[in-house]
C-alpha cells in the first residue's frame, strides 16, 4: 500500500511536468496506452480465455464513467495546486457511500451518516465557495471524485463474477480509444523529455493499481486506508520542490478532516463485516466464537 501511494503520487507528477506542452487529454491517452502495455504480461499468463465476459455493454458504460472521472482528474492536477487537487480526490469514499445506499441498497447508519457529512464539511474548507481562492478548477476535481464513486460501485458488481485482473485489464483497453476521442481534439506530437514523463505516467499508474488491488486482497482496508494519506505528502512536497507551490493551511485542515471522516468509515464497514461473518443470527454457517 506504501509504494502504491508513493507512485501514485509521482504519477500526478509527472502528469503536470507532461502538461508544460500536452494538453491533459492527451496525457490520459498516452497513460492509457503505455499503461496498457504493462498488463499485457499479465494478460499473456492468463491467456485470451481471461477476456470472455458476457458483461461487455456493462464494461463500457463502467468505462465511460471512469473516462469522465479520468478526464476530469487528470485536468484538476494540471490546473489546481498538487495537493488541493489530490485532496479532493480523497471525497469519492463519501460518495461511494452515498451511492451504496442509493444503488446498491446498503444500509448506512447514523455514525457514518455522521461521517459522511464532517467529511464533506472538509471538502467545504479546501474549496471555500464565496472566496477569493474559489475556482471553477475545484468543481472538476469534485466532478472526478463523483464520477470516480460510480466506477467504484460498478466494480463490485463487475467482481461478484469477473476476475480482478480482467476488470483492469478490460478497462484499460477501452479507455484507449475512449481517450484518444477527447485527445485528437487537441493533439501535439510529444517531445523530447516529454516523452519519458508520459511512459512513466502510464508505467507509474498500472503499477501503483497493481499493488493497490494486491494490497486491499491481503489487508484490512480499515488499516490500510491510513497509509493512502502519503499520497498527499508526496504530491505536497514534490509540489513545493518542483513547482514552488506552497502548501495551503486550509488545504491540509480540509484534507486532514476528510481523511479522518474516511478512516472512520473504513474501520466502522470493516467492524460491521465481522459482525455479518460471525454473527450467528446473520450466517448461521459460521460457528459461534468462543
Amino acid at each position: 500500500m506504501v509504494l502504491a501511494m508513493v507512485l501514485f503520487g509521482i504519477m500526478a507528477v509527472c502528469i503536470r511536468l507532461a502538461s508544460a506542452q500536452l494538453h491533459a487529454f492527451e496525457i490520459a491517452f498516452f497513460r492509457n496506452f503505455f499503461g496498457f502495455l504493462v498488463l499485457v504480461p499479465i494478460l499473456a499468463r492468463h491467456g485470451p480465455s481471461l477476456l470472455r465476459t458476457n458483461k461487455i455493454g456493462f464494461y463500457i458504460v463502467r468505462c465511460l464513467v471512469g473516462m469522465v472521472s479520468m478526464l476530469a482528474g487528470f485536468w484538476a492536477i494540471v490546473n489546481l495546486p498538487l495537493a488541493q487537487a489530490i485532496a479532493l480526490s480523497y471525497s469519492t469514499p463519501l460518495f461511494v457511500t452515498i451511492g451504496a445506499v442509493i444503488v446498491l441498497g446498503e444500509i448506512v447508519r447514523a455514525r457514518r451518516w455522521t461521517a459522511v457529512i464532517v467529511g464533506f464539511l472538509g471538502v467545504l474548507v479546501i474549496v471555500r465557495p464565496g472566496s477569493d481562492a474559489f475556482t471553477a478548477a475545484s468543481l472538476v476535481a469534485l466532478l472526478a471524485a463523483v464520477a470516480s464513486a460510480s466506477v467504484a460501485i460498478s466494480i463490485k458488481f463487475l467482481s461478484r463474477s469477473e476476475h480482478p485482473d480482467a476488470i483492469v485489464i478490460w478497462t484499460t483497453l477501452l479507455w484507449i480509444p475512449m481517450s484518444l476521442v477527447p485527445a485528437l481534439t487537441v493533439w501535439e506530437m510529444p517531445a523530447g523529455i516529454t516523452w519519458l514523463w508520459i511512459v512513466l505516467a502510464g508505467v507509474l499508474g498500472s503499477t501503483a493499481h497493481m499493488c493497490w488491488t494486491r494490497a486491499l486482497r491481503l489487508g484490512d482496508a480499515s488499516l490500510l486506508t491510513p497509509i493512502s494519506f502519503l499520497q498527499i505528502i508526496v504530491v505536497a512536497i514534490a509540489g513545493w520542490l518542483l513547482f514552488g507551490e506552497a502548501l495551503d493551511r486550509w488545504t491540509v485542515l480540509g484534507a486532514a478532516i476528510i481523511f479522518g471522516s474516511n478512516v472512520y468509515i473504513a474501520r466502522r464497514e470493516a467492524r460491521l463485516a465481522r459482525q455479518t461473518v460471525t454473527d450467528p443470527e446473520i450466517n448461521p454457517e459460521t460457528p459461534t466464537p468462543r
